[in-house]
Protein backbone atom coordinates (compact mmCIF):
# COMPACT_ATOMS: atom_id res chain seq x y z
CA UNK A 1 0.00 0.00 0.00
CA UNK A 2 1.41 3.37 -1.06
CA UNK A 3 1.47 6.14 1.51
CA UNK A 4 1.60 9.91 1.17
CA UNK A 5 2.64 10.88 -2.33
CA UNK A 6 4.64 7.77 -3.11
CA UNK A 7 3.57 5.72 -6.16
CA UNK A 8 1.02 2.95 -5.92
CA UNK A 9 2.60 -0.49 -6.36
CA UNK A 10 -0.15 -1.45 -8.81
CA UNK A 11 -2.30 0.69 -11.07
CA UNK A 12 -4.50 -0.18 -14.00
CA UNK A 13 -4.87 3.48 -14.97
CA UNK A 14 -2.87 6.59 -14.15
CA UNK A 15 -4.85 9.80 -14.76
CA UNK A 16 -2.96 13.10 -15.04
CA UNK A 17 -5.24 15.96 -14.01
CA UNK A 18 -8.38 16.09 -11.86
CA UNK A 19 -10.61 18.54 -13.71
CA UNK A 20 -13.95 17.36 -15.16
CA UNK A 21 -12.30 15.19 -17.85
CA UNK A 22 -9.85 13.41 -15.58
CA UNK A 23 -12.27 13.13 -12.68
CA UNK A 24 -15.03 11.57 -14.80
CA UNK A 25 -12.66 9.02 -16.37
CA UNK A 26 -11.19 8.15 -12.96
CA UNK A 27 -14.63 7.85 -11.36
CA UNK A 28 -16.08 5.69 -14.11
CA UNK A 29 -13.08 3.31 -14.15
CA UNK A 30 -12.78 3.09 -10.36
CA UNK A 31 -16.47 2.29 -10.05
CA UNK A 32 -15.95 -0.42 -12.68
CA UNK A 33 -13.43 -2.05 -10.33
CA UNK A 34 -10.12 -0.88 -11.81
CA UNK A 35 -7.15 0.39 -9.79
CA UNK A 36 -6.87 4.12 -10.51
CA UNK A 37 -4.28 6.72 -9.48
CA UNK A 38 -4.88 10.45 -10.10
CA UNK A 39 -1.85 12.76 -10.23
CA UNK A 40 -2.80 16.40 -9.69
CA UNK A 41 -0.30 19.27 -9.99
CA UNK A 42 -2.05 21.50 -7.45
CA UNK A 43 -3.27 21.16 -3.85
CA UNK A 44 -6.58 20.19 -2.33
CA UNK A 45 -8.97 23.01 -1.44
CA UNK A 46 -11.34 20.83 0.61
CA UNK A 47 -13.89 22.64 2.79
CA UNK A 48 -12.44 26.07 2.08
CA UNK A 49 -15.15 27.74 0.02
CA UNK A 50 -16.01 30.55 2.43
CA UNK A 51 -12.38 31.62 2.71
CA UNK A 52 -12.02 31.53 -1.09
CA UNK A 53 -15.13 33.69 -1.47
CA UNK A 54 -13.72 36.25 0.97
CA UNK A 55 -10.42 36.30 -0.92
CA UNK A 56 -12.36 36.96 -4.12
CA UNK A 57 -14.39 39.78 -2.57
CA UNK A 58 -11.33 41.38 -0.94
CA UNK A 59 -8.83 42.20 -3.72
CA UNK A 60 -6.12 42.92 -1.13
CA UNK A 61 -6.08 39.21 -0.18
CA UNK A 62 -4.78 38.04 -3.58
CA UNK A 63 -5.82 35.32 -6.01
CA UNK A 64 -8.36 32.95 -4.40
CA UNK A 65 -6.67 29.94 -5.99
CA UNK A 66 -3.03 30.90 -5.41
CA UNK A 67 -2.13 31.03 -9.09
CA UNK A 68 1.08 32.69 -10.15
CA UNK A 69 4.78 32.58 -9.44
CA UNK A 70 7.42 30.18 -10.83
CA UNK A 71 5.10 27.15 -10.68
CA UNK A 72 2.68 28.79 -13.12
CA UNK A 73 5.07 30.79 -15.28
CA UNK A 74 4.28 31.01 -18.99
CA UNK A 75 5.15 32.96 -22.11
CA UNK A 76 2.94 34.47 -24.82
CA UNK A 77 4.89 35.52 -27.90
CA UNK A 78 2.07 35.69 -30.45
CA UNK A 79 0.42 38.75 -31.95
CA UNK A 80 -1.90 39.00 -28.95
CA UNK A 81 -0.95 38.38 -25.35
CA UNK A 82 -2.77 35.39 -23.92
CA UNK A 83 -3.28 35.89 -20.14
CA UNK A 84 -3.06 32.21 -19.25
CA UNK A 85 -3.11 32.50 -15.46
CA UNK A 86 -6.13 34.81 -15.37
CA UNK A 87 -8.60 31.94 -15.41
CA UNK A 88 -6.92 28.61 -14.75
CA UNK A 89 -6.69 26.76 -11.46
CA UNK A 90 -4.25 24.05 -10.44
CA UNK A 91 -5.85 21.97 -7.71
CA UNK A 92 -8.09 18.97 -7.13
CA UNK A 93 -11.11 19.82 -9.28
CA UNK A 94 -9.13 21.83 -11.83
CA UNK A 95 -10.65 24.93 -13.40
CA UNK A 96 -14.15 23.73 -12.50
CA UNK A 97 -13.34 25.15 -9.06
CA UNK A 98 -14.10 28.62 -10.44
CA UNK A 99 -16.01 28.14 -13.69
CA UNK A 100 -19.31 29.79 -14.53
CA UNK A 101 -21.23 26.51 -14.81
CA UNK A 102 -22.95 26.98 -18.19
CA UNK A 103 -23.26 23.70 -20.10
CA UNK A 104 -24.62 23.52 -23.65
CA UNK A 105 -24.33 20.84 -26.29
CA UNK A 106 -22.49 21.69 -29.48
CA UNK A 107 -24.75 22.00 -32.53
CA UNK A 108 -24.78 19.46 -35.34
CA UNK A 109 -22.99 21.96 -37.61
CA UNK A 110 -20.03 22.03 -35.22
CA UNK A 111 -19.20 18.43 -36.07
CA UNK A 112 -19.48 19.02 -39.84
CA UNK A 113 -18.04 22.50 -40.31
CA UNK A 114 -15.91 21.71 -43.35
CA UNK A 115 -18.53 19.56 -45.08
CA UNK A 116 -21.21 22.21 -44.60
CA UNK A 117 -19.26 25.45 -44.98
CA UNK A 118 -15.82 24.62 -46.38
CA UNK A 119 -13.92 25.98 -43.37
CA UNK A 120 -12.16 24.36 -40.45
CA UNK A 121 -12.39 20.58 -40.38
CA UNK A 122 -14.93 17.86 -39.62
CA UNK A 123 -14.91 15.85 -36.42
CA UNK A 124 -14.41 12.08 -36.89
CA UNK A 125 -17.61 11.58 -34.89
CA UNK A 126 -21.05 13.12 -35.34
CA UNK A 127 -23.50 14.75 -32.96
CA UNK A 128 -25.52 11.52 -33.12
CA UNK A 129 -22.46 9.56 -31.95
CA UNK A 130 -22.02 11.84 -28.94
CA UNK A 131 -25.71 12.34 -28.15
CA UNK A 132 -26.06 9.45 -25.63
CA UNK A 133 -22.92 10.63 -23.85
CA UNK A 134 -24.30 14.18 -23.70
CA UNK A 135 -27.37 12.78 -21.97
CA UNK A 136 -25.19 10.86 -19.52
CA UNK A 137 -22.97 13.90 -18.89
CA UNK A 138 -26.00 16.03 -18.04
CA UNK A 139 -27.03 13.46 -15.43
CA UNK A 140 -23.51 13.25 -13.98
CA UNK A 141 -23.08 17.02 -13.67
CA UNK A 142 -26.67 17.68 -12.59
CA UNK A 143 -27.80 20.08 -15.32
CA UNK A 144 -30.81 22.35 -14.82
CA UNK A 145 -32.51 23.29 -18.06
CA UNK A 146 -35.69 23.51 -20.12
CA UNK A 147 -36.76 22.43 -23.60
CA UNK A 148 -37.48 25.99 -24.72
CA UNK A 149 -34.55 26.60 -27.09
CA UNK A 150 -35.75 26.25 -30.70
CA UNK A 151 -32.15 26.43 -31.98
CA UNK A 152 -30.69 23.66 -29.82
CA UNK A 153 -29.67 20.35 -31.41
CA UNK A 154 -32.24 17.53 -31.29
CA UNK A 155 -32.96 15.80 -28.01
CA UNK A 156 -35.89 13.81 -26.68
CA UNK A 157 -35.21 13.57 -22.95
CA UNK A 158 -35.75 16.38 -20.40
CA UNK A 159 -32.91 17.81 -18.34
CA UNK A 160 -32.23 16.19 -14.98
CA UNK A 161 -33.29 19.34 -13.11
CA UNK A 162 -35.80 22.12 -13.86
CA UNK A 163 -34.39 25.32 -15.32
CA UNK A 164 -33.75 28.42 -13.25
CA UNK A 165 -36.44 31.04 -13.93
CA UNK A 166 -35.56 34.18 -15.87
CA UNK A 167 -34.04 36.86 -13.68
CA UNK A 168 -35.49 40.30 -13.10
CA UNK A 169 -32.78 41.64 -15.39
CA UNK A 170 -33.95 39.23 -18.12
CA UNK A 171 -37.47 40.63 -17.81
CA UNK A 172 -36.13 44.04 -18.78
CA UNK A 173 -34.51 42.64 -21.93
CA UNK A 174 -37.51 40.54 -23.00
CA UNK A 175 -39.85 43.26 -24.41
CA UNK A 176 -37.06 44.86 -26.44
CA UNK A 177 -35.99 41.48 -27.87
CA UNK A 178 -39.58 40.64 -28.74
CA UNK A 179 -39.98 43.91 -30.64
CA UNK A 180 -36.73 43.18 -32.52
CA UNK A 181 -37.65 39.57 -33.29
CA UNK A 182 -34.83 38.13 -31.17
CA UNK A 183 -35.68 34.94 -29.28
CA UNK A 184 -34.63 34.53 -25.66
CA UNK A 185 -34.52 31.13 -23.96
CA UNK A 186 -33.18 29.48 -20.83
CA UNK A 187 -29.55 28.51 -20.18
CA UNK A 188 -28.56 24.97 -19.13
CA UNK A 189 -26.58 25.30 -15.91
CA UNK A 190 -24.54 22.73 -13.96
CA UNK A 191 -25.89 24.00 -10.65
CA UNK A 192 -28.73 22.65 -8.61
CA UNK A 193 -32.12 24.29 -8.96
CA UNK A 194 -33.18 21.72 -6.34
CA UNK A 195 -31.11 19.29 -4.22
CA UNK A 196 -29.31 16.76 -6.41
CA UNK A 197 -26.33 14.43 -6.19
CA UNK A 198 -25.71 15.15 -2.51
CA UNK A 199 -25.44 18.90 -3.16
CA UNK A 200 -27.83 21.59 -1.94
CA UNK A 201 -29.96 23.82 -4.13
CA UNK A 202 -28.62 27.23 -5.15
CA UNK A 203 -29.22 29.79 -2.38
CA UNK A 204 -28.16 32.85 -4.35
CA UNK A 205 -24.80 33.92 -2.97
CA UNK A 206 -24.17 35.67 -6.30
CA UNK A 207 -20.43 34.87 -6.34
CA UNK A 208 -20.80 31.90 -8.72
CA UNK A 209 -17.62 32.85 -10.53
CA UNK A 210 -15.26 32.13 -8.97
CA UNK A 211 -16.75 30.60 -5.80
CA UNK A 212 -20.05 28.89 -4.90
CA UNK A 213 -19.95 28.73 -1.09
CA UNK A 214 -23.06 26.50 -0.86
CA UNK A 215 -21.70 23.82 -3.19
CA UNK A 216 -24.76 23.97 -5.45
CA UNK A 217 -22.58 24.46 -8.53
CA UNK A 218 -20.91 21.33 -9.86
CA UNK A 219 -17.17 20.97 -9.54
CA UNK A 220 -15.07 17.95 -10.46
CA UNK A 221 -14.48 17.43 -6.73
CA UNK A 222 -17.77 15.50 -6.86
CA UNK A 223 -16.35 12.82 -9.15
CA UNK A 224 -12.95 12.80 -7.49
CA UNK A 225 -14.71 11.99 -4.21
CA UNK A 226 -16.74 9.24 -5.86
CA UNK A 227 -13.59 7.80 -7.42
CA UNK A 228 -11.86 7.75 -4.03
CA UNK A 229 -14.89 6.10 -2.45
CA UNK A 230 -14.63 3.40 -5.13
CA UNK A 231 -10.96 2.81 -4.32
CA UNK A 232 -9.06 5.36 -6.44
CA UNK A 233 -6.12 7.25 -5.00
CA UNK A 234 -5.39 10.95 -5.43
CA UNK A 235 -1.86 12.35 -5.19
CA UNK A 236 -1.98 16.14 -4.95
CA UNK A 237 0.89 18.61 -5.43
CA UNK A 238 2.36 16.12 -7.87
CA UNK A 239 3.04 17.79 -11.23
CA UNK A 240 4.01 15.23 -13.84
CA UNK A 241 7.42 16.08 -15.30
CA UNK A 242 7.36 13.65 -18.21
CA UNK A 243 5.98 10.36 -19.52
CA UNK A 244 8.45 7.62 -20.38
CA UNK A 245 7.80 4.85 -22.91
CA UNK A 246 9.12 1.32 -23.37
CA UNK A 247 11.91 0.31 -25.77
CA UNK A 248 9.50 -0.23 -28.63
CA UNK A 249 8.12 3.29 -28.34
CA UNK A 250 4.61 1.88 -28.57
CA UNK A 251 3.55 2.04 -24.91
CA UNK A 252 3.99 4.46 -22.01
CA UNK A 253 5.69 2.79 -19.04
CA UNK A 254 5.59 5.40 -16.32
CA UNK A 255 4.74 8.94 -15.29
CA UNK A 256 7.57 10.76 -13.54
CA UNK A 257 6.16 13.25 -11.04
CA UNK A 258 7.61 15.69 -8.53
CA UNK A 259 6.32 16.23 -5.00
CA UNK A 260 7.42 18.30 -1.99
CA UNK A 261 9.01 15.09 -0.67
CA UNK A 262 10.85 14.07 -3.84
CA UNK A 263 10.45 12.71 -7.37
CA UNK A 264 8.66 9.41 -8.02
CA UNK A 265 7.61 7.17 -10.91
CA UNK A 266 4.11 5.79 -11.27
CA UNK A 267 3.73 2.72 -13.50
CA UNK A 268 0.37 1.71 -14.95
CA UNK A 269 -1.24 -0.32 -17.72
CA UNK A 270 -3.00 2.72 -19.20
CA UNK A 271 -2.30 6.45 -19.00
CA UNK A 272 -4.83 9.26 -19.40
CA UNK A 273 -3.63 12.86 -19.75
CA UNK A 274 -6.40 15.33 -18.91
CA UNK A 275 -4.44 18.53 -18.31
CA UNK A 276 -6.21 20.98 -20.65
CA UNK A 277 -5.40 22.64 -23.94
CA UNK A 278 -2.07 24.09 -22.77
CA UNK A 279 -0.56 21.70 -20.22
CA UNK A 280 -1.41 18.54 -22.21
CA UNK A 281 0.74 19.46 -25.24
CA UNK A 282 3.38 20.87 -22.90
CA UNK A 283 3.70 17.49 -21.15
CA UNK A 284 4.01 15.73 -24.50
CA UNK A 285 6.80 18.11 -25.51
CA UNK A 286 8.56 17.60 -22.17
CA UNK A 287 8.37 13.82 -22.83
CA UNK A 288 10.36 13.92 -26.08
CA UNK A 289 12.73 11.01 -26.62
CA UNK A 290 14.91 9.47 -29.29
CA UNK A 291 11.84 7.75 -30.69
CA UNK A 292 9.80 10.97 -30.47
CA UNK A 293 12.27 13.85 -30.96
CA UNK A 294 9.46 16.36 -31.61
CA UNK A 295 7.44 15.32 -28.58
CA UNK A 296 5.60 12.23 -27.44
CA UNK A 297 2.71 11.13 -29.70
CA UNK A 298 3.72 13.77 -32.24
CA UNK A 299 4.43 11.81 -35.42
CA UNK A 300 1.87 14.08 -37.15
CA UNK A 301 3.73 17.22 -36.08
CA UNK A 302 0.41 18.62 -34.86
CA UNK A 303 0.86 18.50 -31.09
CA UNK A 304 0.36 22.07 -29.90
CA UNK A 305 -1.15 23.21 -33.21
CA UNK A 306 -4.63 24.65 -33.84
CA UNK A 307 -4.96 26.31 -30.44
CA UNK A 308 -8.40 27.92 -30.15
CA UNK A 309 -10.43 29.90 -27.65
CA UNK A 310 -13.79 31.62 -27.66
CA UNK A 311 -13.71 35.40 -28.01
CA UNK A 312 -15.80 37.69 -25.85
CA UNK A 313 -17.92 40.49 -27.28
CA UNK A 314 -19.90 42.71 -24.94
CA UNK A 315 -21.65 45.98 -24.39
CA UNK A 316 -23.47 47.74 -21.58
CA UNK A 317 -24.36 50.90 -19.79
CA UNK A 318 -26.99 52.54 -17.63
CA UNK A 319 -30.76 52.54 -17.60
CA UNK A 320 -32.75 54.90 -15.42
CA UNK A 321 -34.45 52.08 -13.50
CA UNK A 322 -33.47 49.53 -10.87
CA UNK A 323 -31.92 46.56 -12.75
CA UNK A 324 -31.07 44.35 -9.71
CA UNK A 325 -27.64 43.24 -10.85
CA UNK A 326 -25.66 40.56 -8.95
CA UNK A 327 -28.81 39.13 -7.37
CA UNK A 328 -28.09 36.15 -9.63
CA UNK A 329 -24.46 35.30 -10.28
CA UNK A 330 -24.97 33.43 -13.55
CA UNK A 331 -26.85 33.75 -16.83
CA UNK A 332 -30.47 32.61 -16.92
CA UNK A 333 -31.27 33.66 -20.51
CA UNK A 334 -29.41 33.53 -23.84
CA UNK A 335 -30.10 33.55 -27.56
CA UNK A 336 -28.69 30.99 -29.97
CA UNK A 337 -30.68 32.49 -32.83
CA UNK A 338 -27.58 33.60 -34.72
CA UNK A 339 -25.45 30.53 -34.00
CA UNK A 340 -25.96 28.65 -37.27
CA UNK A 341 -25.83 31.66 -39.59
CA UNK A 342 -23.26 31.64 -42.37
CA UNK A 343 -22.25 35.30 -42.77
CA UNK A 344 -19.86 35.23 -41.06
CA UNK A 345 -19.74 31.50 -40.54
CA UNK A 346 -18.31 31.68 -37.00
CA UNK A 347 -20.76 30.51 -34.34
CA UNK A 348 -22.23 33.24 -32.15
CA UNK A 349 -23.98 32.87 -28.77
CA UNK A 350 -25.66 35.92 -27.19
CA UNK A 351 -25.76 36.29 -23.41
CA UNK A 352 -27.97 38.49 -21.22
CA UNK A 353 -25.87 39.33 -18.18
CA UNK A 354 -27.10 39.41 -14.59
CA UNK A 355 -23.90 40.91 -13.20
CA UNK A 356 -23.26 44.16 -15.06
CA UNK A 357 -21.45 46.89 -13.19
CA UNK A 358 -19.82 46.71 -9.75
CA UNK A 359 -21.10 44.79 -6.75
CA UNK A 360 -21.99 46.68 -3.58
CA UNK A 361 -19.19 44.89 -1.73
CA UNK A 362 -16.65 45.56 -4.46
CA UNK A 363 -17.54 49.23 -4.69
CA UNK A 364 -17.43 49.64 -0.90
CA UNK A 365 -14.06 47.93 -0.54
CA UNK A 366 -12.51 50.19 -3.15
CA UNK A 367 -14.09 53.40 -1.83
CA UNK A 368 -12.17 55.96 0.22
CA UNK A 369 -15.08 57.34 2.21
CA UNK A 370 -17.57 56.29 4.92
CA UNK A 371 -21.11 56.82 6.25
CA UNK A 372 -23.72 58.74 4.29
CA UNK A 373 -21.17 59.82 1.72
CA UNK A 374 -20.31 56.16 1.03
CA UNK A 375 -24.01 55.30 0.80
CA UNK A 376 -24.55 58.05 -1.76
CA UNK A 377 -21.53 56.84 -3.72
CA UNK A 378 -22.76 53.22 -3.74
CA UNK A 379 -26.24 54.31 -4.79
CA UNK A 380 -24.71 56.14 -7.71
CA UNK A 381 -22.69 53.22 -9.07
CA UNK A 382 -24.79 50.14 -8.25
CA UNK A 383 -28.04 48.78 -9.59
CA UNK A 384 -28.76 50.73 -12.77
CA UNK A 385 -26.44 48.82 -15.10
CA UNK A 386 -27.40 46.46 -17.92
CA UNK A 387 -25.05 44.43 -20.07
CA UNK A 388 -24.91 41.85 -22.81
CA UNK A 389 -22.16 39.40 -23.68
CA UNK A 390 -21.44 36.95 -26.48
CA UNK A 391 -19.13 34.07 -27.20
CA UNK A 392 -17.71 34.01 -30.73
CA UNK A 393 -16.13 30.99 -32.40
CA UNK A 394 -12.49 31.05 -33.43
CA UNK A 395 -11.76 28.80 -36.41
CA UNK A 396 -8.73 26.50 -36.13
CA UNK A 397 -5.52 27.95 -37.58
CA UNK A 398 -2.25 26.05 -37.64
CA UNK A 399 -0.18 29.09 -36.67
CA UNK A 400 -2.08 29.42 -33.37
CA UNK A 401 -0.16 27.04 -31.18
CA UNK A 402 1.40 26.05 -27.85
CA UNK A 403 5.15 25.41 -27.76
CA UNK A 404 7.86 25.44 -25.10
CA UNK A 405 9.67 28.67 -24.31
CA UNK A 406 13.43 28.16 -24.75
CA UNK A 407 14.44 30.61 -22.00
CA UNK A 408 11.88 30.61 -19.17
CA UNK A 409 11.63 27.65 -16.77
CA UNK A 410 9.24 26.72 -13.96
CA UNK A 411 10.03 25.83 -10.35
CA UNK A 412 11.28 22.40 -11.45
CA UNK A 413 13.52 23.70 -14.22
CA UNK A 414 11.20 22.71 -17.08
CA UNK A 415 10.53 25.04 -20.04
CA UNK A 416 7.21 26.84 -19.60
CA UNK A 417 4.42 26.84 -22.20
CA UNK A 418 4.43 29.57 -24.83
CA UNK A 419 0.95 30.40 -26.15
CA UNK A 420 1.19 31.92 -29.64
CA UNK A 421 -2.22 33.39 -30.38
CA UNK A 422 -3.74 35.73 -32.95
CA UNK A 423 -7.11 36.56 -34.51
CA UNK A 424 -8.18 36.35 -38.14
CA UNK A 425 -10.45 38.62 -40.17
CA UNK A 426 -13.40 36.21 -39.99
CA UNK A 427 -13.36 36.19 -36.18
CA UNK A 428 -13.12 39.98 -36.09
CA UNK A 429 -16.13 40.19 -38.44
CA UNK A 430 -18.10 37.90 -36.13
CA UNK A 431 -17.22 40.08 -33.14
CA UNK A 432 -18.51 43.15 -35.00
CA UNK A 433 -21.73 41.31 -35.80
CA UNK A 434 -22.21 40.44 -32.13
CA UNK A 435 -21.70 44.09 -31.22
CA UNK A 436 -24.24 45.14 -33.87
CA UNK A 437 -26.93 42.89 -32.37
CA UNK A 438 -26.08 44.01 -28.82
CA UNK A 439 -26.28 47.68 -29.80
CA UNK A 440 -29.71 47.13 -31.39
CA UNK A 441 -31.07 45.54 -28.21
CA UNK A 442 -29.57 48.07 -25.79
CA UNK A 443 -30.64 51.03 -27.95
CA UNK A 444 -34.18 49.64 -28.12
CA UNK A 445 -34.14 49.56 -24.32
CA UNK A 446 -32.87 53.13 -24.11
CA UNK A 447 -29.62 52.16 -22.41
CA UNK A 448 -26.90 54.81 -22.31
CA UNK A 449 -24.00 52.70 -23.64
CA UNK A 450 -20.84 53.23 -21.59
CA UNK A 451 -18.62 50.29 -22.51
CA UNK A 452 -18.01 48.04 -25.48
CA UNK A 453 -15.80 44.98 -26.05
CA UNK A 454 -15.25 44.22 -29.73
CA UNK A 455 -12.51 43.34 -32.22
CA UNK A 456 -10.12 46.00 -30.94
CA UNK A 457 -10.22 45.06 -27.24
CA UNK A 458 -11.62 41.53 -27.16
CA UNK A 459 -10.15 38.84 -24.97
CA UNK A 460 -10.47 35.10 -24.52
CA UNK A 461 -13.19 33.28 -22.61
CA UNK A 462 -10.43 30.99 -21.27
CA UNK A 463 -11.76 27.92 -23.03
CA UNK A 464 -8.45 26.50 -24.27
CA UNK A 465 -9.16 24.04 -27.10
CA UNK A 466 -7.32 22.24 -29.87
CA UNK A 467 -3.58 21.36 -29.62
CA UNK A 468 -4.05 17.53 -29.72
CA UNK A 469 -6.89 17.27 -32.21
CA UNK A 470 -9.01 14.22 -32.80
CA UNK A 471 -9.20 12.53 -36.21
CA UNK A 472 -9.22 9.24 -38.08
CA UNK A 473 -6.02 9.90 -40.06
CA UNK A 474 -2.75 9.71 -38.02
CA UNK A 475 -1.16 12.13 -40.48
CA UNK A 476 -3.60 14.93 -39.66
CA UNK A 477 -4.51 14.31 -36.02
CA UNK A 478 -3.04 13.26 -32.66
CA UNK A 479 -5.77 11.04 -31.18
CA UNK A 480 -8.33 8.69 -32.72
CA UNK A 481 -12.12 8.91 -32.18
CA UNK A 482 -11.79 7.06 -28.84
CA UNK A 483 -9.17 9.68 -27.79
CA UNK A 484 -6.32 7.17 -27.79
CA UNK A 485 -3.12 8.54 -29.33
CA UNK A 486 -2.32 7.18 -32.77
CA UNK A 487 1.30 6.60 -31.78
CA UNK A 488 1.04 4.86 -28.39
CA UNK A 489 -1.42 2.07 -27.72
CA UNK A 490 -1.98 2.79 -24.01
CA UNK A 491 -2.06 6.61 -23.94
CA UNK A 492 -5.32 8.58 -24.02
CA UNK A 493 -5.66 12.38 -24.15
CA UNK A 494 -8.98 13.56 -22.73
CA UNK A 495 -10.37 17.09 -22.61
CA UNK A 496 -10.79 20.17 -24.76
CA UNK A 497 -7.37 19.71 -26.36
CA UNK A 498 -8.90 17.05 -28.65
CA UNK A 499 -11.54 19.39 -30.14
CA UNK A 500 -11.00 19.69 -33.93
CA UNK A 501 -13.19 22.83 -33.91
CA UNK A 502 -14.50 24.85 -30.98
CA UNK A 503 -17.96 26.09 -31.87
CA UNK A 504 -19.19 28.91 -29.66
CA UNK A 505 -20.71 26.91 -26.82
CA UNK A 506 -19.07 26.64 -23.41
CA UNK A 507 -17.01 23.45 -23.75
CA UNK A 508 -17.38 21.61 -20.42
CA UNK A 509 -20.41 19.49 -21.30
CA UNK A 510 -18.66 18.30 -24.47
CA UNK A 511 -15.49 17.62 -22.44
CA UNK A 512 -17.59 15.53 -20.04
CA UNK A 513 -19.36 13.64 -22.85
CA UNK A 514 -16.07 12.81 -24.56
CA UNK A 515 -14.55 11.71 -21.24
CA UNK A 516 -17.41 9.29 -20.64
CA UNK A 517 -17.03 7.98 -24.18
CA UNK A 518 -13.28 7.47 -23.66
CA UNK A 519 -13.91 5.75 -20.33
CA UNK A 520 -16.03 3.16 -22.17
CA UNK A 521 -13.15 2.36 -24.51
CA UNK A 522 -10.69 2.18 -21.63
CA UNK A 523 -12.94 -0.10 -19.60
CA UNK A 524 -13.43 -2.48 -22.52
CA UNK A 525 -9.67 -2.72 -23.05
CA UNK A 526 -8.95 -3.43 -19.40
Amino acid sequence: MAEGRQPSPRADVCVVGSGPAGALVACRLAEAGHDVVILEAGPRFDGDRENRMERHLRPDMGNPWEMGGPRDAYASTGERHYPLNAARVKGVGGSSLHWHGMVMRLHERDFELHSRHGVGTDWPISYADLRPHYREAERELGVAGALDNPYAPPREEPFPLPAFPPSYSDSLFAPACERLGIDMHSVPNARNSEPYGGRSACVGYGTCKPVCPSGAKYTAETHVARAVEAGARVVDRAPVQRLEHDRSGERVDRAVYATPEGTYEQEARRFVVAAGGVETPRLLFLSRSTAYPDGLANSSGLVGRYFMDHLFAGMGGRLDVDTRQHHVGFNTSESHQFYDDTDPVNGLKLEFLNYAGPTVAGAALSADTWGDELLDQLTGVYGTQLGMGALVEQLPRKENRVTLDPEITDDHGNPVPDVQWSLDAETEAALRRANDVQERVLSELGVEIEWRVGPENTGPAFHQMGTTRMGSDPRTSVVDPSLRTHDLSNLWLVGSSVFPTGGAMNPTLTIAALALRAAEALDEGL
